[in-house]
Formats: structure tokens, sequence, C-alpha cells
């Protein structure tokens, strides 16, 4: 069968014949339809992350496959693989079969495209979690979203709607205004007379920032007093300097979505998103790529350049 593997930190997968995985008892043997492409997965690959399987491994944390055998589950159903180390701590998901443990499989209730199947989790909770939990938000608000052209940004653009906000979701490019989710309200970051307005007016009480780096404090400054930021992302930038006197006279709280502790409640929502994306409700961009295009499709998605989340296609959708 084939799989992507990495043979040296900070190199590209190579695609390449792997045995056909062993069925143990006790785990669970899955034909692997699509397997999502993350920042995590270039994270780990990296080899600075605290987190490493032993070279070579197959890299990939999230894929979407159907049952071929297990002790508890019927064949032919569509399941979600992600956790028990997968792409972490052990191979991962970038191959056309694997056996995993029964902590790592999760059945979907709903049916869903094998590429939204395989990358809808990380999106939809990490928006459900950071609005509902974090935010607290209530119907009426006004929200603004940066980043809205990108896979959590849309998402997080699309459930503030849904909750009753008004939602303005900003985007780097005038090109990707086409991006921008139906009933969200679009604006380019590089439209200085609309930053000027919305700084001067400071009219959201809820920014959601999946973009980080030094103008964070400047967009929190979109947001009136006692409203809130709340930071997902961090794409352009990993660091943030804060004048105190500056912050507490602008009186915005930053609020940090942590969802590597948030994995319990992801799990928790998960069904009713996947409810919303069966039925259309919510939508989710995926650009697909052949596996043998994924060390393309990994430097797409390092340069910025991925139309929502990218996804390989293991060739196993009939």
């Amino acid at each position: 069968m084939r799989a992507a593997r990495f043979h040296d930190w900070g190199a590209a997968p190579i695609v390449e014949e792997l045995p056909e995985p062993e069925h143990k008892p006790g785990e669970v043997l899955v034909e692997v339809q699509a397997a999502a492409l993350g920042h995590l997965d270039l994270t780990v690959a990296g080899g600075n992350f605290a987190l490493k399987p032993p070279l070579p491994y197959v890299g990939g944390v999230e894929a979407s496959g159907v049952v071929l055998a297990s002790d508890t589950l019927a064949p032919g159903t569509q399941v979600l693989l992600r956790g028990g180390g997968l792409g972490l701590l052990r191979d991962g998901c970038w191959r056309e079969r694997l056996s995993v443990t029964p902590k790592a499989v999760t059945p979907l209730a709903s049916p869903l495209p094998p590429e939204v199947a395989a990358s809808f989790f990380l999106p939809t909770t990490t928006a459900y979690v950071a609005l509902h939990d974090i935010a607290r938000l209530e119907a009426g608000e006004e929200v603004i979203v940066t980043g809205a052209a990108g896979a959590v940004g849309a998402m997080v653009a699309q459930q503030a709607r849904l909750a009753g906000a008004t939602v303005t979701g900003v985007v780097g490019r005038a090109d990707q205004l086409g991006q921008v989710p139906e009933g969200i309200r679009g604006m380019v970051a590089d439209d200085a007379e609309a930053v000027a307005e919305l700084a001067a007016a400071r009219p959201a009480s809820l920014l959601v920032d999946t973009l980080g780096g030094n103008a964070l404090v400047e967009r929190s400054r979109w947001v009136r007093p006692g409203g809130r930021a709340v930071v997902i992302g961090y794409v352009l930038g990993t660091s943030v300097t804060v004048d105190l006197p500056s912050w507490l006279l602008d009186d915005v709280a930053l609020l940090p979505v942590n969802m590597v502790r948030q994995e319990r409640r992801a799990r928790e929502v998960a069904p009713a998103l996947i409810d919303r994306l069966a039925t259309g409700e919510l939508t989710l961009e995926v650009e697909r790529f052949d596996l043998s295009e994924i060390a393309k499709a990994l430097e797409l998605l390092r340069d910025g350049r991925v139309r929502g989340r990218a996804v390989v296609d293991l060739g196993n959708n009939h």
C-alpha cells in the first residue's frame, strides 16, 4: 500500500510502498479515504516539537475512512481518525490502510464527504469553543473575525452569524473576498479607510483573531472598552508587545484558546457540528490533492496558499 513517510526532520515526505497493516485483536482496521494536512503536521515534521515519532514515520494526525474489520464497529462504518498518538507518537494517517486503537476512531452518525470528514474537526470545534466557551457570545453582538478566508476564520464567522451576531470578516487580499462566507460583511485588511473607521468607531464587542503577530494589539482596538479579543492563531507572528498603560486604557480582555486542553470539550460538541455540516448549515472549503502531490501541498500550506483546508485523497473513495 502507498504511504507518505518522513525520513529526516525538516525534509519533505516521500511517497512509497509499505507492507499492509496487521489487524491486531482489539484494534480497528480502517481503509483511509482522505487525510488532512495541518500546521501541526508541519510542526511535528520540523523535529523541534515536544512530541515526535521515531524516524522514519508516516505523517498525518487526522483522516477519515471506513471500517474494514472491528470487534465493535460494522464494516463500512464511516469514521474519523484522530488521537491515540497518530502522527505525534506513532505512524499517522497518510497511508491507504491502518490498524489503530479504538480510542483513535470516532464513528460519524451523519455521513459526510470523505474530504470534509477528514478535516472538519479542528476548525469547527475550535470555532465553537472560541465563541461559546471562551468568549461566551450572545445574540445581537457585533463580531469581527480576522483571517475570515481561512478554514478556522470562515468557520468562526459562520457560527457567530448562526448564533445571532452581526459579523465582519477581515481578509488579507481583495481576491479573498469571494471566500468570505455568505451573510458575512467582507473587509480587506489593507483598506486604510475601512481600518481607520474601525479604529475610530470601535464598533465590535468581540474580536476573534486567527492571525496573531505584533499588530494584534492594534486590531484589539477595533473592540469597544469592556469587550474581548479571543486569540486562536499566530500565522503572522508568534510574539506581541503590550504596552500595559495603553492596554489598561483600551480595556479589552485578551483571551487565549488552548484546544489541546479543550480536546474533551471538542469531542462533546462535534456531533452537533457534524449534523450542521451534513445539512449544509455549515460549509467547509477544502482543497484536495493526490497523495503523490503531498510535498507540494505541504509547501502551499506552509506559505498560506491553500483555500480552506488541505486534504490528500487516498483514492479509496468508492
